[in-house]
């Protein structure tokens, strides 16, 4: 597993126009909620973070850098480290990485209610059951008015108009629905305006699948971008 993840990130580096285009959405709408958060500590959570560079390429030079608390959370070590070192190289002391299960709100303990949740990554590769779990569950994890980014993408069958539907049935308003031109790729903006919910630890969101059971397979299979 290590080895596969430390595989698919590398492919940012070779100018995949999926990630590349994906990535560079998912920052602008972080860079937008750290606008619109009041002043004060922002904390952010990170769901499967990867090496974290949506989050810290997001923070570069931002005016709000150094308000926020956030844990990213990456079960990788390879790449929760790489995560750690260009958090140090950046100075920011607020980002704490987490090498652990994702899945499970146990990992989230202290870090909420956060103003910014990030499930980038996520929903491709497990269950529409978990998806719709994990939806179900972030008013948990939010506070009032927090924002929820998500990418899934639009590979037949297209479950983004479900999922869109969900996020509604849990409370949360849709501020932006963006698929990336000429790829599979769409991401996801939401607001909370339904009421948190006490967090719960030990709950657990979503399992990822074997690789060839994952939704996200389908478009590689089909050769799509």
């Amino acid at each position: 597993m290590s080895n596969e993840w430390v595989e698919w990130h590398r492919q940012y580096d070779e100018g995949d126009k999926l990630l590349a285009g994906r990535l560079k959405l998912v920052q602008e709408r972080i860079r937008e909620a750290l606008d619109r958060s009041p002043a004060g500590p922002i904390r952010i959570i990170s769901l499967c973070a990867g090496d974290g560079r949506d989050i810290l390429g997001a923070l570069e030079g931002h005016p709000r850098a150094n308000d926020v608390r956030a844990r990213l959370v990456e079960i990788t070590p390879e790449l929760a480290e790489q995560a750690r070192v260009r958090a140090a190289r950046q100075g920011l002391a607020g980002i704490e990485v987490v090498t652990g299960d994702a899945s499970a709100t146990t990992a989230y303990e202290s870090a909420v209610p956060a103003r910014l949740a990030l499930v980038c990554g996520v929903f491709g590769n497990i269950t529409d059951d978990d998806i719709r779990n994990t939806i179900d569950h972030l008013p948990e994890l939010c506070a009032p008015d927090a924002t929820v980014i998500w990418t899934r993408g639009r590979f037949e069958p297209d479950l983004t108009p479900t999922i869109r539907r969900w996020f509604r049935d849990a409370g949360f308003e849709e501020l932006t629905f963006e698929p990336i031109s000429e790829t599979t790729a769409s991401v996801g903006t939401n607001r909370l305006v339904g009421t948190p919910r006490p967090f719960r630890p030990g709950v657990r969101l979503f399992t990822f699948l074997p690789k060839e059971e994952r939704p996200s397979q389908r478009a590689r299979k089909k050769g799509e971008p």
